[in-house]
This record gives C-alpha cells, structure tokens and sequence, in this order.
C-alpha cells in the first residue's frame, strides 16, 4: 500500500507524513524534493505551474511508488496531488494508493504558509493552489483530516488510518 497525504502548500502534509513514516518505519519521499530547477525558479517567482510543468515530475513521483512496489514495500508520500488527474497518474505507479487530504479553512493554511521562512513557495501562490484543488471524489481511496487539529492528533489520526489499511481487521 502506498499513501500520499495530499493538500495545498501549508496544509501540513509534508510534517504529518514524515511523523507516520517514520513512526511506521516506510519509505518516505517529499514531492518537492523531485521538482526540476525550472518549475522550484518558477514558483520561487510567484508564478504557478501548469499542468504541462507537472506531468514529468508527477510521472517520476509514480516511478518512485512504482520501484518501491515492485520491492513489495508500503511508502509514504507528501505531495500536493491537487487533481483528480494527478492522483489518477500517481495510482499508475501501483495499486493501492491511498490518498489523505490534509484540507482545513484557508485563514488556517494562510497562516502557516506566511510563518514559513525555508521554502520556495511563496504565500501568494495560495490562492491558486486553492482554486486548483479538487477533494477527493467517493471512488477515491482515502479520507480528508481537518487540519485545525494540532500535529500530535493529526499524526495519530493518520496513524490509525494508515494501520486500518495496512491491517485490514
């Protein structure tokens, strides 16, 4: 099984998954980390990605899930995944792809992104990411997480999602 907590940029996902893989012992790998120098130059300028500047590094996110796959091994992933066509190509990579949506009221998400001082994105791009996001739909693996939460009850929340699914009772 591979899960991606998903969100906009601020949302949480990337410290609530880096706690669950770790506390789980998975494979861990940041979407952002996979970005090319153009689209990280681009965003750094306020200028938000196409779909075309996305498909390459979606479609190596799904190689990494892939490989892992292959090795038989359960990962997880932060990535925004804002489309249903970008989680559609992400679940290429292999079966079993669980998506959670760490999702909250943008006054919260605001916040978070204009506290940050170490990342690329900068908090104008918000609103565009906002506008880009679709929820998950009902045929979709996954849950939404309520990030007005503070992180310890996030990280259990997802935990026990994660266990559920892993250890199906």
């Amino acid at each position: 099984m591979h899960f991606v907590f998903m969100g906009v940029s601020g949302s949480g996902k990337t410290t609530v998954a880096e706690h669950v893989a770790h506390g789980l012992g998975l494979p861990f790998a940041e979407a952002d980390v996979f970005h090319p120098r153009a689209n990280i130059d681009k965003m750094a300028a306020g200028i938000p990605l196409t779909d075309d500047d996305r498909w390459p590094w979606l479609r190596e996110l799904a190689g990494w899930i892939a490989a892992h796959d292959a090795l038989g091994e359960s990962t997880v992933m932060a990535c925004s995944a804002l489309k249903r066509s970008y989680r559609d190509l992400l679940r290429e990579g292999a079966p079993g792809v669980h998506f959670l949506h760490m999702h909250g009221p943008e006054e919260v998400i605001w916040e978070r992104i204009a506290a940050r001082a170490d990342h690329f994105m900068p908090p104008a791009l918000l609103r565009s990411q906002l506008e880009t996001l679709q929820p998950l739909d009902p045929d979709e693996a996954g849950r939404e997480f309520d990030v007005r939460s503070d992180v310890d009850t996030l990280v259990r929340e997802s935990l026990a999602y994660v266990k559920t699914v892993l250890q199906p009772s």
